[in-house]
């Protein structure tokens, strides 16, 4: 239990690093600042945790990416049409997404179905 625990406030303290290290300036155009890349961070994670909770959407097989103006970019291969909707749905649901570039590649069985 105590390892676990130590394990998590590593990881918490290494994710507010680069936080607690940022200058005063704003770099947000820069996805190499820290303040940018944990802002994208922050999105993408969230949108995976959706995910996580959705039946409908393998979080494993669609990767999410967010780039330093809100741009949400879906890859990955989904089993149904409906699965890559549904994902596309959940990341414009997702506070901070500007847009979302969905290019999520659907299994050609259920292309073949519809």
């Amino acid at each position: 239990m105590k390892t676990k625990l130590a394990q998590m406030l590593f990881v918490a303290g290494a994710l507010m690093l680069p936080v607690a290290g940022h200058s005063a300036e704003d770099k947000d155009s820069d996805r190499t600042s820290p303040k940018a890349f944990v802002k994208d961070s922050v999105i993408t994670a969230k949108i995976k945790a959706e995910m996580a909770k959705d039946k409908q959407v393998s979080a494993l097989r669609i990767h999410v990416d967010t780039d330093n103006k809100g741009i949400v970019t879906l890859t990955g291969n989904a089993k149904t049409l409906a699965e890559a909707d549904r994902a596309v749905a959940i990341a414009r649901d997702v506070k901070g997404v500007v847009s979302v570039e969905n290019n999520i590649k659907v299994s050609s069985t259920d292309r073949m179905s519809k």
